[in-house]
C-alpha cells in the first residue's frame, strides 16, 4: 500500500502552558484538546505541536477572532453560540476533517494558501519539490539558460506554481489544473501572492499545451493505488479522490507524465515527480526507459524517497 503524507495541522511552534490561557477560554479549550487526545487514533496531529496548540487553534478559528484579541481580555465570556460553533467545529474535527479545511487556509512554503474540500492541503513533504524544481531552475540558468520556463501540472491549490513563481519572479510558470473548483482556487491563491509571472491553465495534465516546451516540469499527481484502504480512512476521506488516485493502478498518471514529457521539455530540461515512498525505484525505471539521463530519487525529511528526477539529454 502507498500512503500518501498526512496533513499536519499547524507549524511547529512552542508548547502551550494550560495555566496561561485566558480564563473564560481555557475550559473551552481543555475540553477540545481532550475530545481530540480521544480521537488521536483517527485523527491525524502534529506530535510536536500536540492537541493542546490544536484545539487552541480550533477554537480562535471557531470564534473568528485573532489570538491576541482573546489574550487580551482574558475575562471575555463565551457567548452560547459560540460554545455551540465550537462544539460543532470540534466535532467536524474528530470525525477526521483536515483542520486546514475548518480553518480555510494552510501554510505552505512559508506562504498561507486557501484550501478547500475542492483541493489538497498542502503537504510538508510537498516542499522538496519545490525545492528540487528551483535547484533545477538554477541549474540551467546557470549554464546559460536566461530565465527558465516551469511547468507545474496538476497545481490543485496552486501552491507549488506559486512557491516556485514567488522564489524566482524572473521565471515565467505556467500550471494546469481539470477541476474547475480547484482552479478557482488556485486563481484566488494567486492573487493573493500577487503571483504575476503566473499562466494557470485548464485542462488534463498536458492537453492544453499544444507544442510548447518547459525546461522544468513539475508535477505533485494522484498516486495512491484505487484499492488502498486509507483512501477511507479519516486522514484522507475528506479530502477531493481525484487528487490522490487514479484508480486502480497507482502508478498510472505518471506514467502518462514520464510518457509525454519528451514532447514538452526542451533538451537539458528536468522532470521531477513526487511520488509515494515505495515508488521510486519503479519510477527511475520509468524514466531511464524513456530515455532520461541522471535519474535520482531524494528522500523527505523522514527518509523516504519522496521526489525522483530525470534530465532529458
Amino acid at each position: 500500500m502507498v500512503q500518501r503524507g498526512t496533513p499536519l495541522p499547524l507549524e511547529a511552534s512552542p508548547p502551550i502552558d494550560a495555566n496561561r490561557l485566558p480564563a473564560n477560554l481555557r475550559p473551552a479549550v481543555l475540553a477540545a484538546a481532550a475530545a481530540l487526545r480521544t480521537a488521536m487514533d483517527r485523527v491525524v496531529m502534529d506530535e510536536e505541536t500536540g492537541t493542546l496548540r490544536e484545539a487552541e487553534s480550533l477554537v480562535l478559528a471557531a470564534l473568528a477572532l485573532p489570538r491576541s484579541t482573546l489574550y487580551a481580555d482574558p475575562q471575555r465570556a463565551l457567548s452560547i453560540g459560540e460554545r455551540e460553533r465550537i462544539a460543532h467545529w470540534l466535532a467536524r474535527r474528530c470525525d477526521g476533517e483536515p483542520l486546514a479545511y475548518l480553518l480555510g487556509e494552510r501554510e505552505f512554503w512559508s506562504l498561507t494558501f486557501e484550501v478547500s474540500p475542492a483541493v489538497l492541503v498542502p503537504r510538508p513533504e510537498t516542499e522538496l519539490l519545490v525545492e528540487r524544481a528551483l535547484r533545477a531552475g538554477d541549474t540551467l540558468e546557470a549554464a546559460g539558460i536566461a530565465l527558465p520556463r516551469v511547468l507545474d501540472l496538476g497545481t490543485g491549490s496552486g501552491a507549488i506554481a506559486i512557491a516556485i513563481a514567488h522564489e524566482r519572479p524572473g521565471w515565467q510558470v505556467t500550471a494546469v489544473e481539470r477541476s474547475t473548483a480547484a482552479l478557482a482556487v488556485a486563481r484566488r491563491n494567486a492573487m493573493r501572492h500577487a503571483t504575476v509571472n503566473l499562466e494557470l491553465l485548464p485542462g488534463d495534465w498536458y492537453s492544453p499545451l499544444g507544442h510548447r516546451r518547459f525546461n522544468v516540469i513539475a508535477s505533485n499527481p494522484p498516486y495512491v493505488a484505487g484499492d488502498d484502504p486509507h483512501l477511507t480512512g479519516d486522514s484522507l476521506r475528506h479530502e477531493p479522490r481525484e487528487a490522490l488516485t487514479p484508480g486502480g493502478d497507482a502508478l498510472a498518471d505518471l506514467r502518462r507524465l514520464v510518457e509525454a514529457a519528451p514532447n514538452h521539455l526542451e533538451s537539458g530540461g528536468y522532470l521531477l515527480l513526487e511520488h509515494g515512498a515505495t515508488q521510486g525505484a519503479e519510477l527511475r525505471k520509468l524514466l531511464v526507459s524513456r530515455g532520461f539521463a541522471h535519474v535520482v530519487s531524494h528522500p523527505d525529511l523522514a527518509g523516504h524517497e519522496r521526489v525522483t528526477e530525470g534530465q532529458l539529454p
